[in-house]
Parts: C-alpha cells; sequence; structure tokens
C-alpha cells in the first residue's frame, strides 16, 4: 500500500471572472529561413530584418535590406518567426529615390512549404488556400512609411518584390500578434520535460484560438464547432478558468440552431453541447449563465427523445458524424451515437438537478434510461469502445482499454485521442496513456510544431521533414502531401483547438484534480504519477489558485501538498 501524506493550507481569495480582450504585440523574426538570391545582387544587407527595431521608420535610418527585383529575377525573402502566430505583419519601408508605392507580394504559411506554395492545385496535392483567412495576396507599400497585411494563422512569411527595376529598402517585417490577454492561471510541470512541454504547447494552441469567439483554427475553421470545443473548453477551464469567450461561443450556437435543427447540421455537436454546459458549470459554477440555457436545452433533450424508440435505440437524423476517420464506417456512427446520446443525457439530467428543474430531470432521465440499456458493439473501433467507457455503456472496460492500445498509436487522432485517453485512465492505464502522448504528441513537436495539428497520421512521421525548412529531397512533407477528407495537404490546420487533450487530461489523471461539485466547491485531488517521480501544478477556480505538488519519496511513496482557498473542500 502507498501512503499519501494530504497537506492543506488554506489561501482565501475573491470570486472572480475573466473578460475577453485582445492584446496586440509586435513578434520580431527569428531567422531567415530562405532567400532567393546569395550573390548579392538582388539582395542586401538581409540580416538588417534581424536586427532590433523601435517601430518607426526614420530618414537618417541606415539599417535596412535592400531588394532589387528585374525580369529574369523576383528577389524574395521567407521568414522564420519562431513560433505560430495569429494577426498579420507590419512591413516598414526606408527611404528611397522614387516616392510611388512598391507592389509586394505576401505568402503566409504555418510551414515553410505552405508560404513557398501558390494558391493553385497540382496533381495528387491540394495545395494552399484563401480559405476563411487570407494568407497570399499581392499589396502596396508607401515610401517611408509602415503597412500592415493579414488576418491569419501563420509562422512564416515570404516576401516577394514584385516591381522590376528598382530598389526597395525594407527597414523592417514585424509579425502582429493578436491574442486574448487572459492570464494563464493553471500550470503543469514534471521530470518529464517532454510531457511538460505537450501540456503548454496544448494551453498555447487554444489560447491562440480564443479570438471574439472559440474558433477550432486560426487559419482555416475559423469557425465555432460544437463538438471540437469540448477538449478546448476543458483545456480553457484547466489553464484560464472562467472565460467569456466560452458563454459567447455556446450562445452564438443556440442562436445559430433554432430548432429543430442540430448544432453544425451534426446530430452529435448539439449532443456535445449539452455535455459542455455540464462540465463548464462544474468548473465555473455559473448559476446564472446555466440558467439561462435551460429552455433550449429542455427543447433539445425532447428532440432527441423523439429520435430514441422504445428499445433505447436512437435514431437522430441531420449529418450523422463522429469524427472524420470514423466516418465512412456506419456501424461505428451507429455505435458513437449510442454512446454520445447516453452521455448527452446523463449531462442533462445532471444539469436539471443543478438547477432543480424537475421536468428536465424527468424528461432526460426517462430518455437515459432506455437509451443507456442498449450496449453498442464497438466492432474493433477505438474511438467506438472509448466512448463506450465514458458513456457506461462497457461490459468490460479493461477489455475495451486493451482494444485501444492494441490497435496502437496509429488509430489515434488528434481530437478523438484526447477521448481513447480519457477511456485509458478510467481503465487505470496511466502509463500506457503517457506513453501515447509523449509518442504522439511528441511526435508533432519533434517535426517542428508549436501548436498541435488538425491531424497526425504518426506513421507517416517516419520519414518526414520537419514543417520549419525546406522539406530535403527524398523525405516526407507532412503537411503538403498528409492530411484526408476536408484537410488534405496545406489545408490543413497546424493550430487545431481541438487537439489539446493532453492538457486537461494531465492536470486531471496525474495531479488527480477534478472538480465534483459546481464552482469547484468540492475538488478531488487523487494523484497518480504512473511512472513519474514528480508533478505540480496549479488549477483556478471561481474563488482562486489549487495549487497541487505530487512526488515520489525515497521509500517509493507518495506525497501530495495542496494550497487552497477557504471555500473550497479538498476531498482524496
Amino acid at each position: 500500500m502507498k501512503k499519501t501524506i494530504l497537506t492543506l493550507s488554506l489561501i482565501a481569495t475573491s470570486l472572480t471572472a475573466s473578460t475577453q480582450t485582445l492584446a496586440r504585440s509586435y513578434v520580431e523574426p527569428t531567422r531567415i529561413v530562405w532567400i532567393s538570391d546569395t550573390t548579392g545582387r538582388y539582395i542586401k544587407n538581409s540580416d538588417a530584418l534581424l536586427k532590433p527595431f523601435s517601430g518607426q521608420v526614420s530618414v537618417a535610418s541606415k539599417q535596412f535590406a535592400t531588394l532589387r527585383s528585374d525580369s529574369t529575377t523576383t528577389a524574395s525573402v521567407l521568414l522564420d518567426f519562431g513560433r505560430e502566430l495569429h494577426g498579420g505583419l507590419k512591413i516598414s519601408s526606408a527611404i528611397r529615390e522614387q516616392m510611388r508605392p512598391l507592389k509586394l507580394r505576401i505568402r503566409l504559411g504555418e510551414s515553410v512549404t505552405e508560404a513557398m506554395s501558390d494558391v493553385t492545385e497540382q496533381p495528387n496535392r491540394q495545395n494552399a488556400t484563401n480559405e476563411h483567412s487570407l494568407r497570399d495576396a499581392t499589396i502596396e507599400v508607401p515610401w517611408l512609411g509602415s503597412t500592415t497585411f493579414g488576418n491569419s494563422g501563420f509562422r512564416f512569411a515570404r516576401i516577394d518584390l514584385l516591381d522590376k527595376d528598382t530598389d526597395y529598402p525594407i527597414a523592417n517585417v514585424s509579425a502582429i500578434l493578436e491574442v486574448t490577454d487572459a492570464d494563464e492561471k493553471g500550470s503543469f510541470k514534471c521530470d518529464d520535460d517532454r510531457l511538460t512541454r505537450i501540456w503548454n504547447t496544448g494551453a498555447y494552441t487554444v489560447k491562440l484560438n480564443m479570438q471574439d469567439f472559440l474558433w477550432d483554427g486560426i487559419k482555416r475553421d475559423r469557425l465555432v464547432w460544437l463538438g471540437d470545443m469540448h477538449p478546448e473548453v476543458m483545456t480553457i477551464g484547466t489553464v484560464f478558468g472562467n472565460h467569456d469567450v466560452v458563454k459567447r461561443s455556446l450562445d452564438f450556437a443556440v442562436a445559430d440552431t433554432p430548432l429543430p435543427g442540430w448544432m453544425n447540421g451534426m446530430c452529435s455537436y448539439s449532443l456535445w453541447w449539452i455535455i459542455i454546459q455540464r462540465d463548464l458549470y462544474l468548473q465555473t459554477g455559473d448559476i446564472s449563465y446555466l440558467k439561462s440555457t435551460i429552455p433550449y436545452m429542455t427543447e433539445l433533450v425532447r428532440q432527441i427523445d423523439s429520435k430514441i424508440d422504445k428499445s433505447g435505440f436512437e435514431h437522430l437524423d441531420g449529418t450523422r458524424f463522429i469524427d472524420w476517420p470514423t466516418s465512412e464506417n456506419e456501424k461505428v456512427i451507429n455505435s458513437g451515437l449510442q454512446a454520445l446520446t447516453t452521455m448527452a443525457l446523463r449531462a442533462a439530467v445532471q444539469t436539471g438537478e443543478f438547477v432543480n428543474d424537475k421536468q428536465l430531470v424527468s424528461l432526460a432521465g426517462k430518455s437515459l434510461r432506455r437509451a443507456s440499456s442498449v450496449r453498442p458493439d464497438n466492432h474493433g473501433n477505438s474511438q467506438a469502445a472509448a466512448l463506450n467507457i465514458l458513456a457506461g455503456l462497457s461490459d468490460d472496460i479493461d477489455r475495451d482499454c486493451r482494444l485501444i492500445l492494441e490497435n496502437g498509436i496509429d488509430d489515434f487522432t488528434t481530437f478523438y485521442g484526447y477521448y481513447m485517453l480519457e477511456a485509458l485512465a478510467m481503465g487505470g492505464y496511466i502509463d500506457e496513456a503517457l506513453e501515447l502522448i509523449s509518442k504522439y504528441w511528441g511526435a508533432m513537436l519533434d517535426l517542428g510544431a508549436t501548436t498541435f495539428w488538425e491531424d497526425l497520421k504518426f506513421s507517416d512521421t517516419k520519414n518526414a521533414g520537419r514543417i520549419d525548412e525546406i522539406t530535403p529531397e527524398g523525405k516526407h512533407d507532412i503537411h503538403a502531401d498528409g492530411g484526408a477528407y476536408c484537410y488534405k495537404g496545406l489545408r490543413l490546420s497546424l493550430c487545431h483547438g481541438w487537439a489539446s487533450g493532453p492538457t486537461p487530461w494531465l492536470t486531471r489523471h496525474v495531479l488527480g484534480i477534478r472538480p465534483l461539485e459546481p464552482g469547484c466547491r468540492v475538488l478531488e485531488v487523487k494523484p497518480n504519477l504512473g511512472r513519474l517521480n514528480y508533478a505540480e501544478g496549479s488549477y483556478p477556480t471561481p474563488y482562486g489558485t489549487v495549487n497541487v505538488s505530487v512526488k515520489r519519496n525515497n521509500e517509493g511513496k507518495i506525497e501530495c501538498t495542496v494550497e487552497s482557498p477557504d471555500e473550497i473542500q479538498i476531498r482524496k
């Protein structure tokens, strides 16, 4: 038996709630990846673009690079800003003889390949697009002044001088970063630096997507997708706590989906909306907001109830969707929707109990009893197995966990991988889940990622070039030649909020922090280090931050120290 030492140090704080404000800052390039000319004839003093810049052009400035194009050569520079960003560019032009504007072509990219590609299609390759955000355009820059361009997700920027036979002195190119100014109150660190980095990368991925609404991607998919939101909401609760962008996006979905419609046209996404409302209330305790959702939720549950037959089988209409890899497997979709329906109805019952709405509790409860009587087959599929476990429909959790492990890392996706990890944790497979996080999400870091991607086929990583370099001959271009379904090739988003699942997972299962009552009034702290020897972190609540430190002592026993606000009860 391992002895757990639980020490409580109480810190009194006041209730707080965050509001959405976007902060704007400038990011300088960290390196020049490529230039079109190394002779010094067409591009001179390119290193000046890496030197500090005050932000103000001057008639006296001598620090600038010079580009010159002619009929045979276009002067081009590819800059790396060091990390994925949301925003645009500020281009500052130094003084020159001709006062007329000059034309530049600007290409933004989440990878080097994307920034170097054209908005066209080539055989067997889906090339770069201008969908959802413009990332490839021709602009004019002024004489002795600055101009801005773009509103997209990118890390790299290529600049081509289109005017011929004229010198263009360029003083500076800065990225304009636009991101929420919310404080990151949650944290995680352990003795495995790779896992620590993964936690932080998931947090940063979602932070970039916290714009006017909660998006799924900052280049493509700048949209409110309700199913995709669930991992993001769990990450926001873990990192930022109560944030208005979540409620604003949930309310947008309601306004955008009059019943009997399904959110985003998908029945499963309306189910996720109910689950999100339950999980959001457990974290924030915002009873006023929850009550405002009850009329819509009640009618939505009534609609779901009408699609469940007497034997408990769901017959939801609209687009029947779990995730993209299962989108062509009708049997798995049927099983997955049965489990999701059960999960949503259970969440609706809990929500009704939270607000003491007997009508909702009764309606959802009757539907839940019918739906939960069905035991769907997992059809040998990891997603279906995971959902059955999470829905409480698995007859053998250990068997279904072993199926997920046997299917292995090639069956993982950046979206539903989160639910596979959750299922493995329920089955006690913590070490195995940690290894999958390290291998799968860590593979993106190994390839130069600073945010997590919309999709990753793990087998593609074996001979892949990095996204922050020109792909060497003989290497697989993981961005241009990867992807599937609607995210083929360079259309693939390399900053996708649904991929952030390891962030809340590590906090919930390694540190063991889980809200048991609304508003975190009661928090479970039940750490599980698995193969780790040490982990610490913080968790935001409406009453203040809870700090947890867990270590394995010299005798191999686990010691846990917790610091929490007075209002919160800690349970082991």
